[in-house]
């Protein structure tokens, strides 16, 4: 029971990540449709922004966890907030009317360009930086599992993003903006709709969730890597796909399903195949992905298309 309910509750916590990684996609896809290939280390830098906030806080002689902890999620998000925005100013919009395999590129390249920054220019950026622990380390007893009170804090936290994600889309007016330019962004223009002020709150929007889900997975492991982004943008991106990129709502059961495919994975392997690791549940994952993506091609909950005639 004790290993069963770790395996469930690693399950949550990376489903969670998984799935806010999977939403940024999936909103920019929905209003721009395009891919932004270097969300994944968008999601990096607002971890590290996060980390420099504890150190910046630290220097102040601010040692309670909980002002930390707010210092480094309102840095994290503010900052890659920004940043996302200034990508689709300076980058997106102007690549708008270019061939879709121009912004696919430039997003790559700028991937690329923010991870060696990072490595380069943050102090021991290029080795592993542990990131420090906020959350309460006790532990709730049920049974004989140990379910430990940062793991729910952190489930809960992701929870209020997702809740608070869909109330600002379906219940607020920019996120009626929102869906009136993923619908159709020439006749949201027509009704009044500010399209590029769209585009980029969607972009900081999303790069916004990102850094909170890099801010979790940091908290999670108590550790940070310049390259984490880089694996967790792939992932993110294939449960976007998976569960049908241009839905929010797939993107979210999309990273819950790889994360369970994960799961799975690290406790199956060792048992039917004893000469493959658990680190090997990627792969297996990935497999399983490929499968459902040749049934379901459009995704699992595909995004409702309306044809103009």
């Amino acid at each position: 029971m004790d290993a069963l309910g770790q395996y469930v509750v690693n399950g949550l916590m990376l489903g969670m990540i998984y799935a806010m990684v999977a939403v940024g996609f999936t909103l920019f896809f929905g209003v721009l449709d395009v891919i932004q290939f270097s969300h994944g280390d968008v999601l990096m830098v607002g971890a590290f922004a996060g980390l420099t906030a504890t150190l910046g806080v630290s220097a102040l002689g601010i040692t309670s966890p909980w002002l930390q902890l707010v210092a480094v999620v309102v840095c994290a998000t503010l900052f890659t907030g920004l940043l996302g925005a200034a990508i689709a100013h300076f980058m997106i919009l102007p690549l708008h009317r270019a061939p879709p395999l121009n912004t696919l590129l430039a997003t790559l390249m700028l991937g690329s360009v923010l991870r060696e920054c990072v490595r380069l220019f943050y102090p021991d950026g290029a080795n592993p930086n542990t990131f420090p622990a906020l959350l309460p380390s006790s532990s709730v007893k049920l049974g004989s599992f140990a379910l430990r009170v940062d793991n729910i804090i952190l489930l809960l936290a992701g929870l209020a993003v997702i809740v608070g994600l869909h109330l600002l889309i379906t219940r607020t007016r920019l996120g009626l903006s929102i869906r009136a330019v993923a619908q159709d962004g020439e006749t949201a223009r027509l009704m009044g709709v500010n399209f590029s002020a769209v585009v980029l709150l969607t972009f900081g929007l999303g790069s916004a969730i990102a850094a909170l889900a890099g801010v979790m997975n940091g908290l999670y492991y108590n550790e940070i890597n310049f390259n984490e982004g880089l694996l967790l943008g792939v992932i993110g991106f294939s449960a976007a796909i998976l569960g049908g990129l241009g839905n929010v709502y797939g993107a979210i059961l999309g990273g819950f399903l790889f994360a369970a495919l994960e799961v799975i994975g690290s406790a199956a392997l060792p048992v039917l195949v004893p000469d493959i690791p658990s680190a090997y549940k990627d792969v297996f994952a990935f497999a399983v992905v490929i499968i459902l993506m040749t049934w379901k091609p459009t995704g699992l909950i595909a995004e409702q298309m309306s044809e103009r005639v």
